[in-house]
Protein backbone atom coordinates (compact mmCIF):
# COMPACT_ATOMS: atom_id res chain seq x y z
CA UNK A 1 0.00 0.00 0.00
CA UNK A 2 1.54 3.01 -0.95
CA UNK A 3 0.58 5.91 2.30
CA UNK A 4 1.54 9.10 0.13
CA UNK A 5 -0.78 10.61 -2.26
CA UNK A 6 0.20 10.32 -6.11
CA UNK A 7 -1.60 13.03 -8.10
CA UNK A 8 -2.42 13.50 -11.35
CA UNK A 9 -0.13 16.28 -11.48
CA UNK A 10 1.47 19.20 -9.50
CA UNK A 11 3.54 22.40 -9.26
CA UNK A 12 7.43 22.06 -8.36
CA UNK A 13 8.59 25.20 -6.78
CA UNK A 14 12.90 25.33 -6.04
CA UNK A 15 14.67 27.19 -3.63
CA UNK A 16 15.72 29.57 -6.23
CA UNK A 17 11.99 30.20 -7.29
CA UNK A 18 11.19 31.05 -3.76
CA UNK A 19 14.17 33.62 -3.26
CA UNK A 20 13.16 35.26 -6.50
CA UNK A 21 9.35 36.18 -5.01
CA UNK A 22 10.95 36.53 -1.94
CA UNK A 23 13.56 39.49 -3.30
CA UNK A 24 10.34 40.80 -5.14
CA UNK A 25 8.13 40.85 -2.20
CA UNK A 26 10.72 42.72 -0.91
CA UNK A 27 11.45 45.16 -3.49
CA UNK A 28 9.31 48.62 -3.94
CA UNK A 29 6.77 46.83 -6.48
CA UNK A 30 4.36 44.21 -5.93
CA UNK A 31 2.36 44.98 -8.89
CA UNK A 32 2.99 47.40 -12.07
CA UNK A 33 6.61 46.99 -11.90
CA UNK A 34 9.68 45.83 -13.86
CA UNK A 35 9.18 42.13 -13.13
CA UNK A 36 6.41 42.14 -15.18
CA UNK A 37 8.19 43.36 -19.07
CA UNK A 38 10.81 41.13 -17.87
CA UNK A 39 8.84 38.22 -17.93
CA UNK A 40 7.12 38.67 -21.24
CA UNK A 41 10.23 38.99 -22.28
CA UNK A 42 12.14 36.11 -21.41
CA UNK A 43 8.80 34.07 -22.67
CA UNK A 44 8.50 35.64 -25.87
CA UNK A 45 11.75 34.63 -26.62
CA UNK A 46 11.86 31.18 -25.38
CA UNK A 47 8.60 30.69 -27.43
CA UNK A 48 9.86 32.45 -30.36
CA UNK A 49 7.00 35.17 -29.97
CA UNK A 50 8.18 39.15 -31.14
CA UNK A 51 5.69 39.70 -28.25
CA UNK A 52 3.94 38.74 -25.04
CA UNK A 53 1.69 40.34 -22.51
CA UNK A 54 1.10 38.50 -18.87
CA UNK A 55 -2.03 38.46 -17.28
CA UNK A 56 -3.73 36.83 -14.61
CA UNK A 57 -4.87 33.51 -15.80
CA UNK A 58 -5.22 31.43 -19.37
CA UNK A 59 -9.07 32.09 -18.89
CA UNK A 60 -8.32 36.31 -18.93
CA UNK A 61 -5.82 35.51 -21.86
CA UNK A 62 -8.62 33.84 -23.83
CA UNK A 63 -11.23 36.58 -23.09
CA UNK A 64 -8.83 39.17 -24.53
CA UNK A 65 -7.60 37.77 -27.39
CA UNK A 66 -11.40 37.47 -27.93
CA UNK A 67 -11.94 40.84 -27.11
CA UNK A 68 -8.55 41.87 -29.54
CA UNK A 69 -9.64 39.95 -32.15
CA UNK A 70 -13.43 42.27 -31.89
CA UNK A 71 -15.60 39.12 -31.51
CA UNK A 72 -19.25 40.44 -31.81
CA UNK A 73 -22.76 38.75 -31.21
CA UNK A 74 -23.81 37.06 -34.66
CA UNK A 75 -20.42 36.07 -35.46
CA UNK A 76 -19.58 32.23 -35.20
CA UNK A 77 -16.14 30.44 -33.34
CA UNK A 78 -15.34 27.17 -34.09
CA UNK A 79 -13.40 24.92 -31.66
CA UNK A 80 -13.15 21.17 -30.04
CA UNK A 81 -15.50 19.96 -27.41
CA UNK A 82 -12.35 18.28 -25.56
CA UNK A 83 -11.09 20.97 -23.62
CA UNK A 84 -11.46 22.92 -20.45
CA UNK A 85 -14.40 25.44 -20.80
CA UNK A 86 -13.07 28.60 -21.05
CA UNK A 87 -11.70 27.82 -24.65
CA UNK A 88 -15.45 28.67 -25.47
CA UNK A 89 -16.52 30.46 -22.82
CA UNK A 90 -14.29 33.26 -23.88
CA UNK A 91 -16.11 33.51 -27.03
CA UNK A 92 -19.63 33.22 -24.82
CA UNK A 93 -18.62 36.26 -22.88
CA UNK A 94 -18.25 38.47 -26.34
CA UNK A 95 -21.86 37.60 -26.78
CA UNK A 96 -20.64 35.38 -30.17
CA UNK A 97 -21.42 31.42 -31.06
CA UNK A 98 -19.64 28.39 -30.45
CA UNK A 99 -19.80 25.71 -33.01
CA UNK A 100 -18.02 22.91 -32.40
CA UNK A 101 -16.06 20.48 -34.85
CA UNK A 102 -15.19 16.61 -33.84
CA UNK A 103 -12.03 15.50 -32.42
CA UNK A 104 -9.23 13.22 -33.85
CA UNK A 105 -9.45 10.05 -32.09
CA UNK A 106 -5.64 9.36 -32.36
CA UNK A 107 -4.28 12.90 -31.39
CA UNK A 108 -7.42 13.84 -29.57
CA UNK A 109 -6.81 17.21 -31.46
CA UNK A 110 -9.44 19.47 -33.54
CA UNK A 111 -9.98 17.36 -36.67
CA UNK A 112 -9.20 19.61 -39.43
CA UNK A 113 -11.33 17.41 -41.83
CA UNK A 114 -14.16 18.18 -39.54
CA UNK A 115 -13.39 21.91 -39.56
CA UNK A 116 -13.53 21.87 -43.54
CA UNK A 117 -16.48 20.07 -43.78
CA UNK A 118 -17.96 23.05 -41.36
CA UNK A 119 -16.46 25.52 -43.61
CA UNK A 120 -17.41 24.23 -46.61
CA UNK A 121 -21.11 23.68 -45.91
CA UNK A 122 -22.09 27.35 -45.19
CA UNK A 123 -20.92 30.77 -47.67
CA UNK A 124 -17.62 32.28 -46.74
CA UNK A 125 -17.83 34.85 -43.69
CA UNK A 126 -19.94 32.47 -42.13
CA UNK A 127 -17.60 32.16 -39.54
CA UNK A 128 -15.32 34.29 -38.03
CA UNK A 129 -12.39 32.78 -36.59
CA UNK A 130 -10.74 28.93 -34.77
CA UNK A 131 -9.53 28.11 -31.70
CA UNK A 132 -7.64 25.82 -31.72
CA UNK A 133 -6.21 23.55 -28.92
CA UNK A 134 -2.86 21.62 -27.93
CA UNK A 135 -4.81 19.33 -26.03
CA UNK A 136 -2.61 17.74 -23.40
CA UNK A 137 0.76 19.37 -24.99
CA UNK A 138 0.04 17.49 -28.17
CA UNK A 139 0.58 20.23 -31.12
CA UNK A 140 -1.67 20.58 -34.61
CA UNK A 141 -0.59 21.09 -37.83
CA UNK A 142 -0.95 25.00 -37.89
CA UNK A 143 0.28 25.42 -41.20
CA UNK A 144 -2.78 23.18 -42.60
CA UNK A 145 -5.01 24.82 -40.21
CA UNK A 146 -3.74 28.27 -41.06
CA UNK A 147 -4.23 27.72 -45.06
CA UNK A 148 -7.80 27.39 -44.09
CA UNK A 149 -8.18 30.34 -42.12
CA UNK A 150 -6.63 32.35 -44.75
CA UNK A 151 -9.07 30.63 -47.26
CA UNK A 152 -12.10 31.48 -45.40
CA UNK A 153 -10.80 35.41 -43.96
CA UNK A 154 -10.59 33.66 -40.77
CA UNK A 155 -8.22 34.70 -37.12
CA UNK A 156 -6.76 31.84 -35.46
CA UNK A 157 -5.83 31.71 -31.32
CA UNK A 158 -4.09 28.72 -30.49
CA UNK A 159 -4.83 28.03 -27.04
CA UNK A 160 -1.62 26.31 -26.27
CA UNK A 161 -1.70 26.11 -22.24
CA UNK A 162 -1.02 22.43 -22.64
CA UNK A 163 2.03 23.27 -24.96
CA UNK A 164 4.93 25.61 -24.04
CA UNK A 165 7.81 23.41 -25.40
CA UNK A 166 5.78 21.42 -27.74
CA UNK A 167 5.63 21.83 -31.41
CA UNK A 168 5.01 20.29 -34.59
CA UNK A 169 6.70 19.59 -38.33
CA UNK A 170 6.01 22.10 -41.18
CA UNK A 171 6.32 21.72 -44.79
CA UNK A 172 10.00 22.93 -45.11
CA UNK A 173 10.65 20.18 -42.42
CA UNK A 174 10.79 23.01 -40.20
CA UNK A 175 10.13 22.59 -35.79
CA UNK A 176 7.21 25.23 -35.13
CA UNK A 177 7.03 25.76 -31.39
CA UNK A 178 3.50 26.57 -30.02
CA UNK A 179 2.78 30.24 -29.35
CA UNK A 180 5.21 31.27 -31.90
CA UNK A 181 3.26 33.66 -33.87
CA UNK A 182 4.16 32.05 -37.37
CA UNK A 183 0.65 30.84 -37.89
CA UNK A 184 -1.55 31.27 -35.03
CA UNK A 185 -2.97 35.17 -34.40
CA UNK A 186 -2.93 35.47 -31.07
CA UNK A 187 -1.76 32.63 -28.43
CA UNK A 188 -2.27 31.15 -24.96
CA UNK A 189 -0.78 29.69 -22.04
CA UNK A 190 -1.58 29.24 -18.64
CA UNK A 191 0.64 29.09 -15.40
CA UNK A 192 -1.81 26.92 -12.74
CA UNK A 193 0.17 25.12 -10.68
CA UNK A 194 -0.33 21.86 -12.43
CA UNK A 195 1.06 23.02 -16.04
CA UNK A 196 5.04 22.81 -17.16
CA UNK A 197 5.38 26.28 -15.70
CA UNK A 198 3.57 28.02 -12.55
CA UNK A 199 3.03 31.46 -11.46
CA UNK A 200 0.31 30.47 -8.75
CA UNK A 201 -2.87 31.59 -11.28
CA UNK A 202 -1.10 33.55 -14.27
CA UNK A 203 -0.99 33.68 -18.23
CA UNK A 204 0.70 34.60 -21.37
CA UNK A 205 -0.30 36.15 -24.53
CA UNK A 206 1.81 35.88 -27.53
CA UNK A 207 1.98 37.20 -31.00
CA UNK A 208 3.94 38.71 -33.96
CA UNK A 209 1.38 41.32 -34.77
CA UNK A 210 2.48 44.75 -33.19
CA UNK A 211 -1.73 46.15 -34.00
CA UNK A 212 -3.44 43.77 -31.10
CA UNK A 213 0.24 43.07 -28.89
CA UNK A 214 -0.20 47.44 -28.44
CA UNK A 215 -4.44 46.69 -27.80
CA UNK A 216 -3.82 44.12 -25.35
CA UNK A 217 -1.53 45.89 -23.14
CA UNK A 218 -4.56 48.59 -22.94
CA UNK A 219 -7.13 46.00 -22.66
CA UNK A 220 -5.33 43.98 -19.41
CA UNK A 221 -5.33 47.21 -17.44
CA UNK A 222 -8.97 49.04 -17.92
CA UNK A 223 -8.86 49.87 -21.92
CA UNK A 224 -6.00 52.68 -20.31
CA UNK A 225 -3.12 53.94 -21.81
CA UNK A 226 -0.09 55.93 -20.52
CA UNK A 227 1.21 56.45 -24.37
CA UNK A 228 1.39 59.74 -25.39
CA UNK A 229 1.59 58.73 -28.67
CA UNK A 230 -1.75 57.71 -28.64
CA UNK A 231 -3.60 60.14 -26.54
CA UNK A 232 -6.70 61.65 -28.04
CA UNK A 233 -7.37 64.19 -25.71
CA UNK A 234 -5.31 67.48 -26.53
CA UNK A 235 -2.14 68.54 -24.22
CA UNK A 236 -3.35 72.04 -23.00
CA UNK A 237 -6.95 70.21 -21.68
CA UNK A 238 -4.95 67.10 -20.24
CA UNK A 239 -2.57 69.88 -18.24
CA UNK A 240 -5.69 72.01 -17.05
CA UNK A 241 -6.30 74.51 -20.05
CA UNK A 242 -2.86 76.38 -19.19
CA UNK A 243 -2.20 79.48 -20.74
CA UNK A 244 0.87 78.26 -22.40
CA UNK A 245 0.52 74.95 -23.60
CA UNK A 246 3.74 72.39 -22.55
CA UNK A 247 5.56 70.09 -24.98
CA UNK A 248 4.28 67.35 -23.21
CA UNK A 249 1.54 65.73 -21.68
CA UNK A 250 1.77 65.94 -17.42
CA UNK A 251 3.16 63.05 -15.75
CA UNK A 252 -0.30 62.21 -14.57
CA UNK A 253 -2.11 62.33 -17.58
CA UNK A 254 -3.78 58.86 -18.72
CA UNK A 255 -6.52 57.99 -20.93
CA UNK A 256 -9.45 55.08 -20.90
CA UNK A 257 -9.95 54.63 -24.61
CA UNK A 258 -12.32 51.60 -24.43
CA UNK A 259 -13.82 49.24 -22.20
CA UNK A 260 -11.05 46.94 -20.64
CA UNK A 261 -10.31 45.06 -17.41
CA UNK A 262 -7.77 44.20 -14.45
CA UNK A 263 -6.48 41.13 -16.19
CA UNK A 264 -3.19 42.33 -14.81
CA UNK A 265 -0.87 39.87 -12.93
CA UNK A 266 1.81 41.01 -10.15
CA UNK A 267 5.25 41.26 -9.75
CA UNK A 268 6.07 38.45 -7.74
CA UNK A 269 4.14 36.32 -9.97
CA UNK A 270 6.30 37.66 -12.57
CA UNK A 271 9.70 36.47 -10.45
CA UNK A 272 7.98 33.50 -9.78
CA UNK A 273 7.55 32.65 -13.76
CA UNK A 274 10.98 34.29 -14.59
CA UNK A 275 12.91 31.71 -12.17
CA UNK A 276 10.71 28.86 -13.17
CA UNK A 277 11.69 29.01 -16.81
CA UNK A 278 14.93 28.48 -16.22
CA UNK A 279 13.99 24.99 -15.36
CA UNK A 280 11.70 25.00 -18.17
CA UNK A 281 13.77 22.62 -20.60
CA UNK A 282 14.66 20.18 -17.92
CA UNK A 283 11.18 19.59 -17.07
CA UNK A 284 10.26 19.15 -20.70
CA UNK A 285 12.65 16.66 -20.71
CA UNK A 286 11.56 14.65 -17.26
CA UNK A 287 7.95 14.95 -18.95
CA UNK A 288 9.10 12.86 -21.99
CA UNK A 289 10.49 10.77 -20.29
CA UNK A 290 7.54 9.44 -17.72
CA UNK A 291 5.74 9.90 -21.09
CA UNK A 292 8.47 7.01 -22.95
CA UNK A 293 8.36 5.03 -19.65
CA UNK A 294 3.80 4.59 -19.50
CA UNK A 295 4.18 3.79 -23.42
CA UNK A 296 6.73 1.00 -22.65
CA UNK A 297 4.87 -0.47 -20.32
CA UNK A 298 1.55 0.02 -21.67
CA UNK A 299 2.43 -1.53 -25.15
CA UNK A 300 -0.20 -3.46 -27.13
CA UNK A 301 -1.97 -4.39 -23.83
CA UNK A 302 -5.60 -5.88 -24.76
CA UNK A 303 -7.13 -3.90 -22.04
CA UNK A 304 -6.11 -0.54 -23.64
CA UNK A 305 -8.66 1.13 -26.49
CA UNK A 306 -6.79 4.05 -27.73
CA UNK A 307 -3.23 5.41 -28.08
CA UNK A 308 -0.36 5.53 -25.53
CA UNK A 309 2.30 5.52 -27.08
CA UNK A 310 4.93 7.98 -27.44
CA UNK A 311 4.64 11.31 -30.07
CA UNK A 312 7.59 13.80 -31.16
CA UNK A 313 6.85 17.14 -30.16
CA UNK A 314 4.39 16.64 -27.45
CA UNK A 315 4.98 18.65 -24.51
CA UNK A 316 2.86 15.93 -22.17
CA UNK A 317 1.12 18.13 -19.72
CA UNK A 318 -1.30 15.09 -19.78
CA UNK A 319 -0.24 11.58 -20.27
CA UNK A 320 -3.64 9.76 -20.82
CA UNK A 321 -4.74 6.36 -21.88
CA UNK A 322 -7.72 4.82 -22.85
CA UNK A 323 -9.49 2.04 -21.31
CA UNK A 324 -12.29 -0.57 -20.69
CA UNK A 325 -13.63 0.23 -17.14
CA UNK A 326 -12.34 3.66 -16.84
CA UNK A 327 -14.85 4.21 -13.37
CA UNK A 328 -13.10 0.81 -12.20
CA UNK A 329 -9.74 1.18 -12.65
CA UNK A 330 -9.99 5.34 -11.50
CA UNK A 331 -11.67 3.75 -7.80
CA UNK A 332 -9.46 1.46 -7.74
CA UNK A 333 -6.32 3.58 -8.05
CA UNK A 334 -8.04 6.31 -5.59
CA UNK A 335 -7.82 3.65 -2.84
CA UNK A 336 -4.21 2.94 -3.64
CA UNK A 337 -3.71 6.48 -3.35
CA UNK A 338 -3.52 7.63 -6.83
CA UNK A 339 -5.02 10.76 -7.95
CA UNK A 340 -5.53 10.16 -12.12
CA UNK A 341 -8.58 12.42 -13.40
CA UNK A 342 -10.44 12.76 -16.84
CA UNK A 343 -9.42 15.54 -19.54
CA UNK A 344 -12.48 16.48 -20.06
CA UNK A 345 -16.09 15.62 -20.19
CA UNK A 346 -17.13 17.17 -23.97
CA UNK A 347 -17.79 21.14 -23.32
CA UNK A 348 -21.06 20.13 -25.57
CA UNK A 349 -22.76 18.07 -23.11
CA UNK A 350 -22.41 20.32 -20.25
CA UNK A 351 -26.01 21.74 -19.48
CA UNK A 352 -25.23 25.16 -20.31
CA UNK A 353 -24.06 24.10 -24.19
CA UNK A 354 -26.99 21.80 -24.08
CA UNK A 355 -29.23 24.89 -23.46
CA UNK A 356 -27.75 26.11 -26.92
CA UNK A 357 -29.33 23.22 -28.58
CA UNK A 358 -26.23 20.38 -28.39
CA UNK A 359 -27.07 16.85 -27.52
CA UNK A 360 -26.08 13.61 -27.30
CA UNK A 361 -24.56 11.82 -30.45
CA UNK A 362 -23.27 15.35 -32.10
CA UNK A 363 -19.66 14.59 -31.85
CA UNK A 364 -19.19 10.61 -31.81
CA UNK A 365 -15.70 11.13 -31.90
CA UNK A 366 -15.18 13.38 -28.45
CA UNK A 367 -17.85 11.12 -26.69
CA UNK A 368 -16.47 7.99 -27.08
CA UNK A 369 -13.04 8.79 -26.18
CA UNK A 370 -14.66 10.72 -23.03
CA UNK A 371 -16.24 7.26 -21.95
CA UNK A 372 -12.46 5.41 -21.63
CA UNK A 373 -10.28 8.37 -20.89
CA UNK A 374 -7.97 8.46 -17.80
CA UNK A 375 -4.87 10.62 -17.62
CA UNK A 376 -2.25 9.49 -14.92
CA UNK A 377 -0.04 11.18 -12.88
CA UNK A 378 2.53 13.25 -15.10
CA UNK A 379 5.07 16.14 -13.72
CA UNK A 380 8.49 17.13 -13.52
CA UNK A 381 8.92 15.44 -9.64
CA UNK A 382 7.06 12.34 -10.15
CA UNK A 383 9.42 9.93 -8.94
CA UNK A 384 10.80 6.76 -10.72
CA UNK A 385 9.24 4.54 -7.80
CA UNK A 386 6.03 6.34 -7.75
CA UNK A 387 5.73 5.98 -11.71
CA UNK A 388 6.59 1.93 -11.15
CA UNK A 389 3.50 1.84 -8.73
CA UNK A 390 1.04 3.73 -10.79
CA UNK A 391 2.23 1.45 -13.47
CA UNK A 392 2.29 -1.76 -11.33
CA UNK A 393 -0.83 -1.33 -9.85
CA UNK A 394 -2.77 -0.43 -13.38
CA UNK A 395 -1.62 -3.54 -14.71
CA UNK A 396 -2.79 -5.49 -11.24
CA UNK A 397 -6.18 -4.12 -11.94
CA UNK A 398 -6.25 -5.69 -15.27
CA UNK A 399 -4.88 -8.91 -14.44
CA UNK A 400 -1.60 -8.77 -16.25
Amino acid sequence: MNDKSIPYGRQCISKRDIKAVVETLQSDFLTQGPKIPEFEEVFAKYIGAEYAVAVSNGTAALHLSALALKVQPGQKIITTPITFSASANCIRYCGAEIVFADIDPITYLLDINSVQQILSASPKGTYAGIISVEFAGSAINLELLKAIANEYEMWIIEDACHAPGGYFIDCKNNKQLCGNGNFADLSIFSFHPVKHLTTGEGGMITTNNKELYENLIKLRSHGITRNQKIFINDIKWASGNVAEVPATYPGWYMEMQELGYNYRLTDFQSALGISQLKNAEKGLLRRRKIAKKYAKAFKNKQWLQGQSGFVDGHAYHLYIIEVKDRLGLYNYLKSKNIFTQVHYIPIHLMPYYKKEGYKHGDYPNAEKYYSRCLSLPMYSTLKDSEQDFVIEQIKKYYGD
